[in-house]
């Protein structure tokens, strides 16, 4: 079976930065073993990186979040604690301006995975986001998110995101 991991912005400013929140560190460890676990089953890893600029209270976005973050090339840019260790020089990195990546949808679809499972922040945007369009781009792949590689600020959001996923066939495990 071909399968993707795919560690969503599980960068310093979602962590311990400008919109890191109580908890999100706690998601180090079980990433980092799902990192391991996709590795020595020979599946390929992939990361995406929240991607901003200088102009990012100009965007859409910033209008409606005015929280500067995720500055490219910036320490809260990187990759948080690590997880930036385990990042390997051929893996698929895919940086995004909005919350989903279409680059990385037509990455899975071109490579046709039977398996994409996502982690990493935040579960109520960006995992969210990837993940309904890697369903939409492999409708036949089992789209995975493992709620205990994934979180947001707030518990019941968080709830209600794994909860809009299972209904979008996204299988939530480790609830």
């Amino acid at each position: 079976m071909k399968k993707l991991l795919v560690v969503v912005d599980f960068q310093n400013d979602f962590v311990d930065g400008s919109l890191g929140f109580s908890g999100a560190e706690q998601l180090e460890q079980p990433i980092c073993q799902k990192i391991f676990q996709y590795r020595a089953e020979g599946a390929q890893v992939a990361f995406t990186f929240d991607t901003h600029g200088a102009d990012y209270l100009d965007t859409q976005e910033g209008r409606l979040l005015p929280i500067p973050h995720c500055t490219k090339s910036t320490q809260g840019w990187d990759l948080y604690g690590k997880v930036a260790g385990l990042r390997e020089a051929d893996d698929p990195c895919f940086e995004k301006s909005a919350f989903g990546s279409p680059e990385l949808a037509h990455y899975v679809a071109k490579n046709g995975f039977e398996r994409v499972e996502l982690c990493g922040l935040v579960s109520n945007i960006c995992v969210i986001s990837n993940a309904v369009l890697i369903k939409a781009s492999l409708p036949e792949a089992e789209v995975v998110v493992d709620a205990a590689c994934t979180s947001c600020a707030d518990p019941e959001m968080n709830r209600k995101a794994l909860d809009v996923m299972e209904g979008l066939q996204i299988r939530v495990i480790g609830r």
